[in-house]
């Protein structure tokens, strides 16, 4: 395993998980394991302050971070994320699975990643707007429509791509608007793409259930993280017929055996910000989630939360990665000895990039799709490329993670061996 000298990752850490999915998956790529290495590196990191004034009058400082993991297939393509747990292993490693998604649904990009540590929760909108545009303006180097898009992540939205899209206009004397993707509608962004990620999970879902057998009506499904991925799958898996069971947030855990309402959970969240103390739900210890009895997982939050002890306990026969990252490696192979399927990441939850692609795509030509033309493209683009992976997985007989990075990984090294080295 290569090592960089600015890192010392453990095997579960993002950037350890990271490279020990490139391990698995390099005696699968033949000659062009050659050119394995320039996956285990970023090709540009860059570290920035962002100081700005708070209300109260006085400066605070923020550590920012733009990660270009590779940029051979295209432009860097890569959300930012504001939290106080941001690192620069977690952004390297996001980027990279940026560069795995994209190629795995073969979209022209390359992979990028973003992050500020802060609590956003705890800056008024104001502070939040002079963050951002420092930001942007810190970063204004190194991103552009065709250099590298930024999109929301955790804690970001629609608003804050506003922001960094009037930034970086200002900063170049020109409006662009396919600097960034997931911007609100009146600045050129995508109809669909709130929910496409979501949208994503339970298509991929769907195709997976019925590659396994498993009937969509009456399923039992929980879902880990109930913010825009979560809650539009678990709303498009409950109009299908399947029941939602169990819900966890950072509010709490909420079981109900015959199935949560949706209308009237969605109604509890908007108005409490949570799902805990829903009355329609029974409260379950936080722990005890992953214990529920399901036939679909949904883990939507944060990386890391399938840990090999989680792992044991599951009871399901489908997990769904919504999240980045979700599953450590040690959890991975007790899931695969179990005989548990995992749908990856970098499958399941790229309906946002690849609408976030249709977005960039209409940005330039001007000329913008209705939102059924964007979830036509959406369901082909990404139901042929499971399918692709499945195959692939097939003759390989390897996990569909292997399998999607067997994908991904020949597509990019294939681009670096046929571009070369400059100079």
């Amino acid at each position: 395993m290569s090592k960089l000298s600015f890192v010392s990752p453990t095997r579960n850490s993002p950037w350890g998980t990271y490279l020990s999915q490139i391990d698995a998956v390099e005696p699968y790529l033949g000659p062009l394991a050659r050119w394995v290495e320039t996956l285990r590196r970023p090709k540009r990191i860059l570290i920035v302050d962002v100081p700005i004034e708070l209300d109260n009058g006085t400066v605070a400082h923020y550590e920012g971070y733009r990660v270009q993991h590779s940029l051979t297939r295209g432009p860097g393509k890569g959300g930012v994320r504001y939290h106080p747990d941001v690192t620069l292993e977690e952004v390297m490693a996001l980027a990279a699975w940026m560069t795995i998604k994209n190629a795995a649904m073969n979209l022209p990009f390359g992979g990028a990643k973003g992050g500020i540590r802060l609590e956003p929760k705890a800056l008024s909108l104001k502070e939040l707007e002079k963050v951002t545009r420092r930001y942007t303006s810190e970063i204004g180097i190194v991103i552009g429509p065709q250099q590298d898009i930024p999109a929301p992540d955790v804690n970001t939205n629609g608003q804050i791509m506003a922001w960094m899209m009037d930034t970086y206009s200002m900063n170049t004397g020109s409006t662009a608007t396919g600097v960034v993707t997931g911007k609100p509608i009146p600045l050129g962004g995508s109809l669909g793409r709130v929910a496409a990620t979501g949208r994503g999970v339970f298509v991929i879902g769907r195709e997976a259930m019925r590659r396994l057998g498993l009937p969509m009506d009456g399923a039992r499904v929980a879902v880990q993280g109930f913010g825009n991925v979560g809650s539009v799958a678990a709303k498009l898996f409950a109009h299908a017929g399947a029941r939602i069971v169990a819900v966890q947030d950072h509010s709490g855990t909420i079981l109900n055996e015959a199935g949560l309402d949706m209308a009237d959970l969605l109604q509890h969240l908007a108005s409490s910000g949570g799902v805990g103390g829903f009355a329609g739900a029974d409260t379950l210890a936080d722990e005890d989630f992953w214990k529920v009895k399901t036939d679909v997982l949904i883990p939507a939050a944060l990386e890391g939360q399938i840990t090999a002890a989680r792992a044991l306990g599951l009871q399901t026969k489908l997990v769904l990665e919504g999240a980045n990252g979700p599953t450590t490696p040690d959890g991975d192979a007790v899931l695969a000895d179990r005989g548990i399927t995992v749908v990856p990441d970098v499958i399941a939850n790229a309906g946002g990039v690849t609408v976030s692609y249709f977005e960039w795509v209409q940005d330039f030509s001007s000329f913008f799709w209705t939102e059924d033309e964007i979830n036509v493209r959406l369901d082909k683009i990404i139901i042929g490329a499971f399918k692709h992976i499945c195959d692939t997985a097939e003759q390989h007989q390897i996990p569909l993670r292997t399998a999607a990075f067997v994908v991904a990984c020949s597509r990019v090294l294939q681009a670096r061996q046929e571009r070369g080295l400059y100079p």
